[in-house]
């Protein structure tokens, strides 16, 4: 017979499993891996501390040759709010390539990881980071960032966080000059038309599908509010949350926002394929897709 300590009560395979002794256990972990100069891109990163306390860090990153200020990608990783890093393998590789691509600099965020921080933390990290963004005296940020060209991008639940953090930008502002032009949603995680279990169990605050946070079609309003001039969606022919992205894609236009949009499928690829298999002719094209948004 299975011990009360065995006993699953939520299996949100393939990220985590909820035990009913309290224990959770995450199913899905990816190599952690220092800054670097990367010979490959010779894309330039390091780290620094946003806040001590609660923790926020984010990883930097510069193209090698920087004689004028660059746009500005503030990155913010996916992982179903609760696994993955800035500093895992997968998003120091793409921020290396998509740095190069672009020739932009780059903060990549690492905020706090869900059920441990249940959400809205991670929400909060990001928002104190572009605040950080706006008032630090990082040289890599006071001499190579352009703060009147900032892009949010994400994907996944990294995608939920850039569109949040542009609706909570565009009520509130954050002074300094900052201003951000447009927004990136890969793959991103939403939930139109039933409640998300995931979701419900990592926001214990929530209001289900009236929580414009996961439905941003709750209140419409707050999506003809944002300020930036561009939102760009992309989606994937096999991923499980293709539809999503769609069905922001179609609230967005409803709402009545005046800004270009514009949406990229990638037939016949699963989810965040770009991360998974980035020398692909379909990642490198949806890399420059990207590219082109960010200049």
């Amino acid at each position: 017979m299975e011990s009360t300590q065995d006993e699953i009560l939520h299996d949100f395979h393939p990220i985590l499993r909820v035990y009913k002794d309290g224990r959770v256990h995450k199913m899905t972990t990816t190599p952690i891996v220092p800054p670097s100069d990367d010979p490959q891109t010779t894309v330039r990163s390091k780290d620094v501390v946003v806040s001590a306390d609660p923790k926020i860090a984010a990883r930097l990153y510069l193209p090698r040759t920087t004689n004028t200020k660059l746009p500005l990608l503030i990155y913010i990783h996916g992982g179903a709010f609760a696994i993955e890093s800035a500093f895992s393998t997968l998003y120091h590789n793409h921020l290396n390539s998509l740095t190069a691509a672009a020739n932009i600099a780059a903060v990549s965020i690492e905020y706090r990881l869900a059920p441990e921080h249940p959400i809205p933390a991670c929400y909060d990290d990001c928002w104190e980071t572009l605040k950080w963004i706006a008032n630090t005296p990082d040289p890599w940020i006071r001499n190579h960032a352009d703060l009147s060209r900032v892009f949010l991008a994400g994907d996944s639940a990294g995608a939920n966080i850039a569109h949040n953090i542009m609706v909570q930008f565009s009520e509130n502002g954050i002074g300094s000059g900052l201003k951000i032009v447009g927004i990136a949603l890969i793959h991103p995680f939403f939930s139109f038309d039933e409640e998300d279990k995931l979701w419900k169990y990592l926001c214990p605050g929530t209001n289900g599908l009236n929580d414009p946070r996961m439905n941003p079609a709750a209140d419409p309003g707050l999506m003809a509010k944002m300020v930036c001039e561009k939102v760009v969606v992309c989606t994937a022919g096999k991923d499980h949350l293709r539809d999503r992205g769609w069905s922001y894609y179609e609230a967005l236009k409803k709402s009545g926002w005046g800004g270009q949009l514009q949406i990229m499928e990638t037939e016949d690829e699963d989810h965040c394929f770009h991360l998974f298999n980035p020398n692909s002719e379909k990642s490198h094209a949806l890399v420059s897709f990207l590219s082109s948004l960010f200049n």
